[in-house]
């Protein structure tokens, strides 16, 4: 439950919607399922969602702009080997979404033992990197000797 109030600062800014609509998201962050988010290198991420019985044709990955989707929704099996006394393992469709930062990409995904790994990789456009710039210092005025004619 919130107790602070936005109003304010939407009718004082420009350009932030973006960052207030994730604000007023927190509250409703689902639960289910778990996930880890891992840093593996300087610019590397990865997000492990516990995705346990679902297989690779019931999972979706989705990149757009700067969102990533994660969605899961079991396909209907009709089997009549016995009934389910007890299940703990949910099968319910879900859908998580990330927000990632700018110039974050996804390299790949990969599902193995219930998790599903999403690996990212920040790469900064050369033009964005920061870089050295030298200081050119002022050059000493050259003095010219004339010779006085004697």
């Amino acid at each position: 439950m919130r107790t602070f109030d936005l109003a304010p600062l939407y009718r004082s800014t420009v350009g932030f919607d973006r960052l207030f609509s994730m604000l007023d998201g927190f509250e409703a962050a689902p639960g289910y399922p778990p996930y880890n988010i891992e840093r593996t290198g300087e610019n590397d991420y990865r997000v492990s969602v516990a995705v346990a019985g679902f297989g690779e044709n019931e999972l979706s990955i989705e990149a757009k702009e700067n969102t990533l989707t994660i969605k899961g929704e079991k396909q209907v099996k009709q089997d009549n080997t016995g009934e389910v006394l007890y299940q703990g393992i949910a099968g319910r469709a879900f859908e998580r979404q990330f927000q990632l930062a700018d110039y974050v990409q996804v390299k790949g995904a990969s599902l193995e033992n219930g998790l599903l790994h999403v690996d990212l990789v920040r790469e900064i456009p050369e033009a964005k990197k920061p870089r050295q710039i030298a200081i050119n210092g002022k050059t000493k005025p050259q003095v010219v000797e004339t010779k006085a004619a004697a």
